[in-house]
């Protein structure tokens, strides 16, 4: 497994370096540099490496998820945790913090108070984990420091 990953990557790298050749040059406008043939197939081969990254890490989550003791147990209160966390984010976020009509206007947007308030829950829940992360990392650092 170990020997077909590495020529994997061998080849890959080659290509890529093939690839460069066929890179456009700097004084070609953006949008004709966008369709040329050199950065079509390396944004197909980022796409590749980013879908198998995904898929390997996912496997291997699921199978160490599974196998471990205790795993699923683990997952189900991470997971329930999350949609808690959701909840009280789609619920702290109003829908009324951008006007819809200004969007549209200013924007030509259209949307309507319900995509705002998801829009806003997401701030928010990004919000909640940032502190949420700060404080397990000040928790543990305080944690580490009076045991010694």
């Amino acid at each position: 497994m170990y020997k077909i990953v590495k020529i994997g990557l061998i080849v890959i790298s080659v290509i890529a370096f093939i690839l460069l050749f066929f890179m456009p040059d700097k004084d070609m406008p953006a949008a004709e540099a966008m369709q040329s043939v050199g950065m079509n197939t390396m944004f197909i081969l980022a796409y590749i490496l980013l879908a198998a990254a995904v898929i390997a890490s996912v496997i291997f989550a699921l199978k160490h998820m599974v196998t471990s003791q205790g795993g699923l147990k683990k997952a189900g209160f991470a997971i329930i945790g999350l949609i808690v966390l959701l909840g009280i984010a789609y619920g702290l976020s109003s829908g009324t913090d951008v006007s819809v009509e200004n969007m549209l206007s200013a924007n030509n947007i259209v949307t309507d108070e319900g995509e705002i308030k998801s829009v806003g829950a997401g701030i928010n829940m990004f919000g909640i984990m940032l502190l949420v992360a700060v404080a397990l990392i000040i928790w543990g650092s305080i944690k580490n420091a009076t045991s010694k």
